[in-house]
């Protein structure tokens, strides 16, 4: 049954005791009767705890998010046909948010030349079974938000998102945002336009290493 049925069930099993207590004369009969539906009410309640607590509590899936905390440099490169260039450099660190549950992002640097700031949310929403993310800047004023999975090889995350593009006019407009894992110390997160077509749509690569790996010398 339905947590609804539950809770409907168990609300038209007490108006029933009470409209029927209004005619008995038995007191007796009406504290067992009040006494069963508390019962049944106390075991009710605690199914449903037990079933929410698969969607409520932190799951394997959330042991994914660690590999994203820490300081990370990054390097931003927008990889359209002819607008490559230097990768521009920044610093990202990602802590928890609700610590087993949600990570944020705070990044800083540059956008062609432009100060950037962005904030991103990440976590894994257990009734969905989708990893979810939103992300915000300091240079538009857009709320762009996406969700996906884990290849099945450990290695890829797959998230699927609309944005819109103010510049030509475009509606939730599909993208694909692709963190691959390199190693411990290296992440890389690549942005596709899909409406480009059918290949070739990576249109920005943002790079991670690892601040302590970068000082080291590590890959």
């Amino acid at each position: 049954m339905s947590s609804h049925g539950l809770r409907r069930g168990a609300f038209v099993l007490t108006a029933l005791l009470i409209v029927g207590g209004l005619g008995s004369a038995d007191p007796v009969r009406g504290q067992e009767d009040a006494a069963e539906t508390k019962k049944a009410n106390t075991v009710d309640m605690a199914e449903m705890m037990a079933r929410a607590k698969r969607y409520t509590e932190p799951s394997e899936h959330h042991e994914l998010l660690k590999r994203f905390l820490g300081t990370w440099d990054t390097a931003t490169r927008i990889t359209m046909a002819g607008m490559g260039g230097e990768a521009e450099k920044g610093t990202t660190t990602f802590e928890w948010l609700v610590e087993g549950r949600w990570l944020r992002g705070s990044t800083t640097g540059t956008m062609m030349g432009i100060p950037l700031q962005s904030f991103l949310v990440l976590g894994y929403d257990n009734f969905k079974m989708s990893y979810v993310t939103a992300m915000v800047n300091s240079v538009d004023t857009a709320l762009v938000t996406a969700e996906g999975d884990l290849d099945p090889g450990g290695k890829v995350l797959l998230l699927y998102g609309t944005l819109d593009e103010y510049l030509t006019g475009e509606h939730d407009k599909m993208v694909k945002y692709v963190w691959r894992f390199v190693s411990d110390d290296e992440i890389v997160l690549e942005v596709h336009d899909l409406p480009i077509g059918e290949h070739n749509t990576q249109v920005l690569e943002l790079r991670y290493l690892r601040s302590e790996a970068a000082a080291g010398g590590g890959s």
